[in-house]
């Protein structure tokens, strides 16, 4: 269903995995990966979009590295630019946005959650995000919660996980409604991170994980 593609950047080019539905066409969503890189689980996410009648893009931000032990994607996602990521997410953006002729959403899962609120405060094309347990905020990429206005962002906290469930969630989310935005939590009872990653056993959560899946659904089809 997808295929390798590469997109221009400030500075550069990078790379991603585009899948689109059977029609070829549909409103655009960037998908951002955990810091485990774009994986096996990442493509399937975004070729379930398309299955959805959706054009996914998912970013290559890591560079084409792809880990499994939680040590080394610590370290990867420490290495990361901010700058380079910028320019990934706004190029990606750009891409997606004139590949479907409109504005586009954005969703992510852990550091991608992150990135995926990051992207909407970076670029005028994304215009709706959904963040599963995102790390607010995340150094050095805290989203521009001013920049929000017309935005609509949904995240998806993990009951166990203190980086969605903190004080800083509830003042971004102050933030975003000031801008003009709008930003709903849902937190699922139970739940640790990665709770929507069916790669990781120990915590895959399956209820939390369609509940939350629908509700981004809900989200990305309710925005023009």
């Amino acid at each position: 269903m997808g295929e390798n593609v590469s997109f221009r950047t400030d500075g550069g080019t990078a790379d991603g995995y585009l899948a689109r539905p059977d029609s070829e066409s549909g409103p655009g969503i960037l998908v951002l990966p955990a810091w485990w890189g774009l994986g096996g689980q990442i493509r399937s996410v975004a070729d379930r979009l398309a299955g959805e009648g959706f054009v996914a893009l998912a970013p290559d931000v890591y560079g084409g590295t792809v880990v499994s032990d939680a040590d080394e994607a610590q370290r990867l996602a420490e290495d990361l630019s901010a700058d380079r990521v910028a320019a990934d997410l706004v190029g990606a953006a750009g891409f997606l946005a004139g590949a479907v002729g409109g504005t586009i959403g954005a969703v992510g899962f852990g550091l991608g959650g992150s990135l995926a609120l990051f992207a909407a405060g970076l670029s005028d094309d994304v215009i709706a995000a959904g963040a599963f347990y995102p790390l607010v905020p995340w150094q050095p990429t805290t989203p521009n919660w001013a920049a929000f206005g017309g935005t609509t962002a949904i995240v998806h906290a993990a009951d166990e996980d203190a980086s969605t469930t903190g004080p800083e969630l509830e003042l971004a989310k102050k933030a975003v409604e000031a801008a003009g935005g709008d930003l709903t939590v849902h937190e699922y009872p139970g739940t640790k991170r990665g709770f929507y990653n069916d790669d990781r056993p120990d915590s895959y959560d399956p209820h939390a994980a369609a509940t939350a899946w629908a509700r981004t659904l809900e989200v990305f089809r309710r925005t023009p």
